[in-house]
């Protein structure tokens, strides 16, 4: 049978209980020193006392004059007694120059000869000593007594160790007392103290708060999404290294308040918003992202937890799947379309009217074919001829006429290979897009696309729209994530815009918005082209962004 062992203490438990000790210890330590400073405090009154009773003795006229009688004893053991009384020493000797009592405490001990030193006396001087005599160990003062410059006999006063602690005993008392309290008070502060901390770090102890920061940071290292947490100020307390690419953001950033680290303004706004906010889609210079924010409180706000994930690819991917989706479309109205046709030949054959047949299919034949070569024509580059192809039916499909003007002129390969087909779709489709959405319903809704390049440096992509233009006052807005004139629809609008200025940005392009020739809006993307000259042919050079 395993016997379970004892789980560890908390961390909390663990610095309440060396706390404690420590207290315990300190107070200790502090009330040994305090009773032995008063101790030889006290040691120093007493010998001082001694002193002065034996000066006292020793000066006194009368110890002198009953020193030259016959009989010393007979006078001077009651006024030692006396003096013992009201001085409140333990004895006091009175003794010839060779230590021979004339006084005593104790009687019998009168005519006996005096126990401890008395050499620095005899020369004159007074001292002070321990020293364990008839009565215990005592805390004694020897002066001499003169008669004129003679000494005729030595005063010993003193005080018994015992008595001493006595006195010693009952400061002890009162600082054990205080000692006592001030260990109580320093236990009860500790305890509140540790019992804060066991609420803040849920119980556990310093083993498994060790552990959960590793898994921590693993956590923080390993998740790919980015993870931003700010303080009650909105200043960065936290960023895992998903968060630092998605954001863009390098060097050291905790610390720094949002609105310092550079970031669009409608991201910013969002980080700095104090109600949460659900999956907002956010543009940065060159990336989608999606931004989930939530408030920490607890009874206050604390801060802020801000989730990010890069929904670039998503949304290129979904661009693409609304082309296929339009192109699509436009395919099954033209098979439609197609079958009518063929019926109506089919129709004319059987009426004996070969020849209309072979003409209405021929003129069939030519205009498709005619729209095609147009298109070919003015644009050989594969990827943007295929793009405008598929929007002329998406654009007829809807009754806007989408034509390529004369002026377009972009041949094969002049479009260097840092510019992507995805690029290209997602800059021209999304014009193309808007331009459609601006013209339909209108008199004669029409949309007019160019594309060319100017002095084989930059590549120029014009789309114009019959549509009622855009208001100076939003000239600028028109760009920003979100903003649209259009009714709202399902996944949202404002969008198309700003992925635009976001591609041609990221290459060193730029997007502007004009009134178009004839009423309607002009959105014109210049984009930079490398050159690279060989055997007389503009090519794209290698590299990134131009």
């Amino acid at each position: 049978m395993r016997i379970p062992l004892p789980r560890p203490r908390s961390l909390a438990a663990q610095l309440f209980a060396m706390q404690a000790v420590l207290i315990a210890v300190v107070v200790a330590g502090y009330a040994l020193f305090t009773y032995l400073s008063d101790r030889g405090q006290a040691e120093d009154a007493a010998g001082r006392q001694a002193t002065a009773v034996a000066r006292s003795v020793a000066d006194s006229p009368s110890v002198v004059e009953a020193i030259r009688t016959p009989d010393p004893t007979a006078e001077l053991q009651p006024y030692a007694l006396r003096v013992m009384r009201d001085t409140d020493v333990d004895f006091v000797t009175i003794m010839n120059p060779r230590g021979i009592r004339w006084t005593h405490p104790d009687a019998k001990e009168i005519g006996q000869r005096f126990r401890g030193h008395t050499d620095r006396a005899l020369r004159g001087q007074t001292f002070t000593e321990t020293y364990t005599g008839t009565l215990g160990p005592s805390v004694r003062a020897v002066t001499p007594i003169r008669d004129g410059e003679r000494i005729v006999g030595l005063v010993s006063a003193g005080i018994r160790v015992e008595e001493i602690s006595q006195r010693v005993q009952s400061q002890l008392t009162a600082l054990i007392g205080v000692a006592a309290g001030a260990l109580a008070l320093g236990a009860v502060g500790t305890y509140v103290i540790n019992a804060r901390l066991r609420r803040h770090t849920h119980g556990m102890n310093a083993e498994e708060l060790s552990r959960m920061h590793d898994y921590h940071q693993a956590a923080l290292h390993a998740v790919r999404e980015g993870l931003l947490m700010l303080d009650g100020q909105y200043r960065v307390a936290l960023i895992n290294d998903g968060g630092r690419e998605l954001l863009g953001v390098s060097g050291e950033v905790v610390g720094r308040s949002v609105a310092e680290l550079g970031l669009p303004p409608s991201l910013t706004g969002a980080l700095l918003a104090s109600e949460p906010r659900v999956d907002e889609v956010h543009l940065t210079a060159d990336r989608v992202l999606v931004v989930n924010t939530s408030p920490v409180s607890g009874g206050e706000r604390r801060g802020t937890v801000v989730t990010l994930r890069d929904v670039t690819e998503l949304q290129a991917l979904m661009g693409e799947l609304d082309s296929e989706r339009g192109f699509t479309q436009a395919l099954r109205s033209q098979a439609h379309e197609a079958a009518n046709r063929l019926h109506t030949v089919v129709s004319l054959i059987e009426l004996g009217r070969a020849e209309e047949a072979v003409d209405f299919a021929t003129a069939e034949l030519e205009l498709a074919q005619a729209l095609t070569d147009q298109v070919v024509a003015a644009v050989s580059e594969p990827v943007l001829a295929a793009l405008l192809l598929g929007k002329t039916a998406q654009a007829n499909e809807r009754g806007v006429e989408l034509v390529v003007s004369e002026d377009s002129r972009l041949d094969d390969g002049l479009l260097p290979e840092s510019l992507s087909a995805r690029d290209l779709v997602t800059i021209l489709g999304n014009l193309i897009d808007n331009a459609v959405d601006a013209a339909q319903g209108g008199v004669r809704p029409r949309v007019t696309v160019t594309a060319l390049t100017e002095d084989d440096k930059e590549l120029v992509l014009r789309v114009s729209d019959t549509g009622p233009g855009v208001d100076p006052a939003h000239a600028e807005a028109v760009f920003q994530r979100g903003f649209s004139t259009k009714p709202s629809r399902p996944g949202g609008r404002g969008l198309g815009l700003a992925l635009v200025r976001q591609a041609a940005t990221r290459h060193g392009g730029s997007l502007s918005v004009a009134d178009a020739d004839g009423g309607g809006a002009r959105f014109e993307v210049r984009l930079p082209l490398r050159e690279a000259v060989a055997e007389g042919a503009i090519s794209a050079g290698p590299g990134g962004d131009a």
